[in-house]
């Protein structure tokens, strides 16, 4: 195999994972029935003497913010300057997660388009299958550390990813912390690693159809000529 070609799956391989978990991050980060269950399941309701009408209409709101629909100012009614200003480098770090999944997506089909295009589909099934594995051991270890304290690793996260100390609010006066306890982060990180999981089975899944296609010599498709 050519020193490209391992380059390319490599890359493949890199664009896949990205775009898998940039997903799972947004499809647990965006989900509405998550957080109400969440509020239900931890006391928010109590500990903020809120309705849910009210945690409802915030959390549309966040959501609205990390997917870049919504300024920040718009939470301005909920919380202080302290926490928008956390919840603007929340949504810068959400913004740079969509540009990478853009990157990979594009990236990836490109590589993609290139195999089948020669009929080497059977060579990268191979390689995207054996290859997207490797994400199961980054599972596991994070999953570990999740699992041996989840708040020491929490803190180190939010020291590699913010250069201030906006995150480090007060259960006692901030509502943001208050609706979003340990707890919800814990059970919210085990949701995105699930996610994960399913994703990278997806692709392993798509790697297999590609490896038989190319196994079997399965035409791609070409369009009909014009007489």
């Amino acid at each position: 195999m050519r020193k490209i070609d391992y380059f390319l799956l490599i890359l493949l391989i890199i664009n896949v994972s990205i775009f898998s978990f940039v997903m799972a991050i947004e499809r647990s980060a965006y989900d509405l029935d998550y957080y109400m269950d969440s509020y239900e399941k931890n006391g928010v309701f109590e500990v903020t003497h809120k309705s849910h009408q009210e945690l409802e209409k915030l959390s549309k709101t966040i959501i609205a913010v990390l997917k870049g629909n919504s300024d920040v100012s718009e939470l301005s009614p909920y919380f202080s300057s302290k926490e928008i200003s956390h919840m603007r480098d929340v949504q810068n770090l959400f913004s740079i997660a969509k540009t990478l999944k853009f990157i990979s997506a594009v990236s990836g089909l490109i590589i993609i388009f290139y195999y089948l295009r020669r009929d080497k589909s059977k060579i990268m099934g191979k390689y995207l299958g054996i290859g997207l594995s490797f994400n199961y051991i980054f599972l596991i270890i994070l999953g570990v550390l999740v699992k041996i304290n989840f708040n020491k690793y929490f803190i180190v996260f939010h020291k590699l990813f913010f250069n201030n100390d906006l995150w480090l609010l007060n259960p006692k006066t901030d509502l943001l912390i208050q609706i979003m306890p340990e707890v919800f982060f814990v059970d919210i990180v085990t949701k995105i690693l699930l996610r994960f999981v399913l994703y990278i089975l997806f692709g392993q899944l798509v790697g297999y159809i590609f490896y038989k296609k190319g196994k079997y010599n399965i035409p791609h498709y070409v369009s009909p000529k014009k007489y």
